[in-house]
């Protein structure tokens, strides 16, 4: 075992040391193959961002898979805070009774938000901390909502940036507050901000909690603007079936006859064979960095075959040392083993700098900034220094053949 690891690493060393003293002959195959390897890694990381891009920009809007939702809505002008209670009641012994982890309950109001300029009609979003994981929030600034802020005598709120510029981007570590006339002149805090709507005439936006407004809340539990309101869960996709049908049952069960309840089964992602947008894509880009990749190798084996050829008296003085035609045979494949993975490693790391440049990065991202949004996908990278290898390993094939086949009596003759 000790030998064999012990030639094995002699033969990378001999193999890094023939790169070094034949680095002229290499260097230009060695840049096609890093340009090839770039390619291909940025192919992959444009299709794997693009295609979380898109996933989670459905998400934002519809949830994540599987999502159980049900909208309640009153046949009168709103729900009543009875009608609340009781449905809020059955929802959340549901989610005991299932374990379910991630749930949200959603509504919206409207109201009046003093700003340093003056007051200006705001729309608050209702929601429980688990939206923010569930639908994808991605914060310019500060933080979520976390486990205690519910609990705060100064609420939390976490607001557009649109909101954030109307008082005048103040930093989020000083605690700025902004005052609301229409939630009995709360002092609301805030901790965090999102790109939110940005277009002209877009009202400023901020999410409330579900135990903070209703604390602050003249008439607390539903907004007068919307007559009704909507609960989701996260589930485990092979559940969705069993969950909705108890769902549907307890739901109704505490409904009673003025209350309409709309029920919904998110399944986005699920695709079937050739349906998924992204596959045509994601194969798309592999060809071509495999074209490029082919390409960059075919040149590295005529190096390699040239190099062989000029090093017959090298190989026969090893042979003639007591080499073996195996030793040999590793050593010239791995020169250009060692050869592919430096450049791949080096191609790699340009596809990184390539997509970390602002003006490319934002073509496939779709516009998510901030913390979380898509970074450089390992696969990318990982694919590309596997790619070089294999392509080392091919292009060495040829030239070691032919090293192994050298005698000691041609290299005298040489």
């Amino acid at each position: 075992m000790n030998g064999a690891l012990t030639g094995f690493i002699g033969a990378i060393s001999d193999a890094w040391q023939e790169v070094r003293v034949h680095r002229g002959r290499v260097l230009l195959a060695l840049v096609g193959v890093a340009a090839a390897v770039c390619a291909l890694s940025v192919s992959m990381a444009v299709a794997d961002i693009t295609e979380r891009t898109v996933t989670e920009q459905i998400e934002q809007y519809n949830g994540r898979p599987v999502t159980l939702s049900v909208r309640a809505m009153s046949e009168q002008s709103q729900l009543s805070v009875d009608q609340i209670e009781r449905l809020e009641s059955a929802w959340f012994d549901m989610m005991e009774r299932s374990d379910i982890t991630y749930a949200t309950r959603e509504s919206m109001d409207y109201g009046p938000v003093r700003f340093p300029h003056g007051s200006v009609d705001s729309q608050f979003k209702i929601v429980d901390q688990s939206y923010g994981l569930l639908r994808h929030v991605r914060l310019l600034e500060g933080s979520w909502f976390a486990p205690g802020d519910s609990e705060r005598l100064a609420p939390a709120i976490v607001v557009s940036k649109k909101f954030w510029e109307e008082m005048g981007e103040p930093d989020l570590r000083t605690h700025p507050t902004v005052v609301s006339p229409h939630l009995d002149n709360a002092r609301l805090v805030v901790i965090g901000v999102y790109e939110g709507q940005n277009w002209e005439g877009m009202s400023p936006e901020a999410y409330i909690l579900n135990a903070s407004y209703r604390a602050v809340a003249p008439e607390p539990f539903l907004p007068d603007a919307q007559g009704n309101s909507s609960m989701e869960m996260w589930i485990p996709a092979d559940l969705d079936q069993a969950l909705m049908q108890r769902f549907e049952q307890s739901l109704k069960a505490a409904a009673d006859r003025g209350t309409s309840l709309q029920f919904q089964s998110n399944r986005q992602g699920d695709y079937g064979p050739g349906q998924d947008p992204s596959e045509m894509f994601r194969l798309l880009s592999l060809g071509i960095g495999s074209i490029i990749l082919v390409l960059g190798a075919l040149g590295l084996v005529n190096i390699a075959i040239v190099s062989v050829r000029q090093r017959i008296r090298e190989i026969g003085v090893r042979r003639s040392f007591g080499a073996s035609s195996g030793r040999v045979f590793f050593s010239v494949m791995m020169e250009s083993v060692v050869a592919t993975v430096v450049a791949g490693i080096v191609g790699v790391m340009i596809a990184v700098l390539i997509m970390r440049i602002p003006a490319v990065y934002e073509v496939f991202n779709g516009g998510i900034t901030g913390r979380g949004a898509p970074a450089f996908p390992v696969n990318a990278a990982v694919i590309g220094l596997v790619a070089a290898t294999i392509v080392g390993a091919l292009a060495g094939l040829i030239p070691a053949l032919i090293a192994t086949r050298v005698k000691v009596i041609d290299a005298i003759r040489f």
